[in-house]
C-alpha cells in the first residue's frame, strides 16, 4: 500500500464527519461497501449515465469501482459518498458531497432504470440538509453539462443558483464539454415539496 493511501488527507478547515445513514420517505442513504463493486460497475457502464459525469472513465470495469470505493470505504477521505438504496440494500446510485480545490462540490447519478421518479431530488436534498447541519456557514457548489437539462432543474429545485458557464474535459466523452457552474448558499436549501 502507497504512503498517499495509507496516510489520511488533511482538510482545510473543519469537515463534515462520517458519513451517515439517512432515511427519506422513499430511500435510504448509506456508506459505499465493497460489495456494492458489481452494481457501480453495471451503472456505470451504462453511457446514458457516464456521459453527464466528467471523471468517469469509457468503458468502465469492475476494478475502476473498486479503485474508487478503496478509498471511500477505508475512511481515508472526509468526503461523504451516499450509496442510493430503497431500503433493499441494492445499490441504484450515489449522491456525493466532495472537497475539491477548498469549496464543497455535489455530485450525483442514477441508474438509468430509476430515472424520472425524482429519486436525485430526493437524496441530493436529504444529504445536503445532513451536511448543512454538520457545516453551517458552507457553500455547496456543482455544476451540470449544458446538454442535461434535468440535472440543473433538480438543482434549481434544491436552491442552487447559476454562477457561470466554463469548459471542462469529460473523461467519458474524451472532449471539453460547456458546463454551467452552480452555488448553493448556506440558507438557500429548499427541500422537495411532494406533489
Amino acid at each position: 500500500m502507497s504512503a498517499a493511501v495509507a496516510e489520511r488527507p488533511k482538510v482545510m478547515g473543519s469537515a463534515p464527519g462520517a458519513v451517515p445513514v439517512i432515511v427519506t420517505e422513499r430511500l435510504v442513504l448509506r456508506p459505499h461497501r465493497m460489495s456494492d463493486a458489481d452494481a457501480i460497475t453495471q451503472s456505470l457502464s451504462d453511457f446514458a449515465v457516464t456521459r453527464m459525469l466528467s471523471r468517469v472513465p469509457v468503458p468502465y470495469h469492475r476494478q475502476d469501482a473498486l479503485d474508487w470505493l478503496v478509498p471511500v470505504t477505508s475512511g481515508v477521505v472526509s468526503d461523504w459518498y451516499f450509496a442510493i438504496t430503497q431500503g433493499d440494500d441494492a445499490h441504484i446510485g450515489t449522491v456525493g458531497i466532495d472537497l475539491r480545490r477548498g469549496r464543497w462540490h455535489l455530485g450525483y447519478w442514477l441508474n438509468r432504470y430509476y430515472w424520472g421518479r425524482g429519486y436525485i431530488t430526493e437524496a441530493a436534498a436529504a444529504a445536503l440538509e445532513r451536511f448543512s447541519r454538520r457545516m453551517p456557514q458552507v457553500a455547496v457548489h456543482s455544476g451540470v453539462f449544458t446538454d442535461n437539462p434535468a440535472s440543473l432543474k433538480v438543482q434549481e429545485k434544491l436552491g442552487f443558483r447559476m454562477t457561470g458557464c466554463v469548459e471542462t474535459f469529460s473523461f467519458a466523452r474524451n472532449t471539453m464539454v460547456p458546463m454551467v457552474e452552480t452555488v448553493l448558499q448556506p440558507g438557500d436549501l429548499r427541500m422537495p415539496v411532494k406533489a
